[in-house]
């Protein structure tokens, strides 16, 4: 008959022959579920989200008051099924009452419903940046650090109007309900600016074949905004490279992002000088965001910087590890006093100071940018302007707001 090393411990302590605070030495773990697109278009989306969470568990030396951080990983395509699924196996199987996700926008209003169903579990969103994540029928234990799609776009539309003298505007983006953000909030300054769209594309995720979309871009258009991530926007890019088209490019966030910039090929003569907006600028000269990158670099397959899936990811497992140490880890009455602890979250980030509203949705800065090369040769989104402390409501009153209604394919409208 063997006798295990707990057993032998557990005779030693009832026999005094070891004090108990050799037991106490062994440090208590915490698990948090870390869900992003392992799979499909946005793969690399993920794993630069994945980098991001790891640079903050770095930073804190892998411990949460005291605690070991053991990160359990689930992984999805982007589909708000997947994206239920990897939850619910984190926290129905893998017993995580913390989980940091998930990545894409439909995904974000998928988990968003889940958490309903969990009230003692806290979910803190990864880089989902759909609207309605957070702005209607919130769910109160669901936390987003990383602000939405449209929050993304200010400052955007009235550039495009004023400075670069974009008077009418084609859009292509990706059908889901994060493009619908997109369009939304470069669409309620450029339109409110004079500016005309009279045209809108939408395409799935994953799709292959451009050329029926590109075909039907009206030709006296001034530019086209292009709200595709991944692999989407590296082959609309691309075909549209070789179709010869020459309208001038304004980028939604995820197109201009690192994860594209860093593609091969002679789309990135199409790229350079691509106006754009997001949560990051590359060449913000900050000592935070100087510091952010140094420390993101460490992470294997890194990219020269971080992307914008990298830094929100960052932002919100940090957020999870700071809330763990105001309650010292303490998560015994279903996590009440952890949400608490969360919703009254204030601190600095790379990027400035983040905060939550009433409906736990991030207040933060956002930067106007523009593509340009930097001295390595590397694609790079030069910073041109910071939009301080922008709200869900992109400084609206916000019952003015919601009667603008829901984001769609349709909505707004400025032909």
């Amino acid at each position: 008959m063997s006798i295990t090393r707990r057993t032998m411990l557990a005779l030693a302590l009832a026999t005094g022959l070891v004090a108990p605070s050799i037991t106490m030495a062994q440090a208590e773990t915490v698990k948090i579920g870390l869900l992003a697109t392992f799979e499909g278009a946005f793969t690399v989306l993920g794993e630069d989200g994945e980098r991001g969470a790891m640079t903050a568990v770095d930073e804190f030396g892998s411990k949460a008051a005291g605690m070991d951080i053991e990160i359990v990983k689930g992984s999805s395509d982007a589909s708000p099924d997947s994206a239920v699924r990897a939850a619910r196996k984190l926290v129905e199987q893998d017993g995580v009452k913390i989980l940091v996700g998930p990545l894409s926008g439909d995904e974000g209003i998928a988990v968003k419903e889940y958490a309903k169903t969990q009230p003692d579990v806290t979910f803190i969103n990864g880089s989902s940046a759909a609207q309605d994540t957070t702005f209607r029928e919130p769910a109160e234990n669901f936390f987003r650090f990383s602000t939405d799609g449209a929050q993304w776009m200010a400052g955007l539309g009235t550039y495009a109007y004023n400075d670069k003298g974009y008077k009418t505007v084609a859009t292509v983006a990706e059908d889901y309900s994060f493009p619908y953000t997109q369009v939304f909030g470069f669409m309620a300054e450029f339109c409110k600016a004079g500016g005309k769209v009279p045209s809108k594309s939408w395409v799935p995720i994953g799709n292959k074949d451009y050329s029926s979309v590109i075909a039907a871009i009206p030709d006296d258009v001034d530019a086209i905004y292009v709200a595709l991530g991944g692999a989407d926007a590296v082959n609309f890019l691309s075909q549209y490279q070789q179709s010869g088209g020459q309208a001038p490019l304004i980028g939604g966030s995820i197109t201009v992002d690192q994860t594209v910039l860093t593609s091969k090929g002679k789309l990135r003569d199409v790229l350079i000088g691509t106006p754009a907006a997001g949560p990051t600028a590359d060449t913000n000269d900050s000592q935070a965001w100087k510091d952010f990158v140094e420390a993101y670099k460490k992470q294997p397959g890194a990219f020269p910087s971080p992307s914008l899936f990298a830094h929100a990811y960052y932002i919100g497992m940090k957020a999870a590890i700071l809330a763990l140490d105001e309650v010292g880890g303490d998560l015994s009455d279903g996590g009440k006093k952890y949400r608490e602890a969360l919703a009254k979250l204030s601190f600095d980030t790379p990027t400035g100071k983040v905060s939550l509203d009433a409906n736990r949705n991030a207040i933060a800065d956002i930067y106007l940018t523009e593509v340009t090369e930097d001295a390595d040769g590397n694609l790079v989104n030069k910073m041109i302007q910071t939009v301080q402390q922008v709200n869900q409501t992109l400084g609206i009153d916000e019952a003015e707001f919601r009667a603008l209604g829901a984001v769609s394919r349709d909505n707004p409208s400025c032909e």
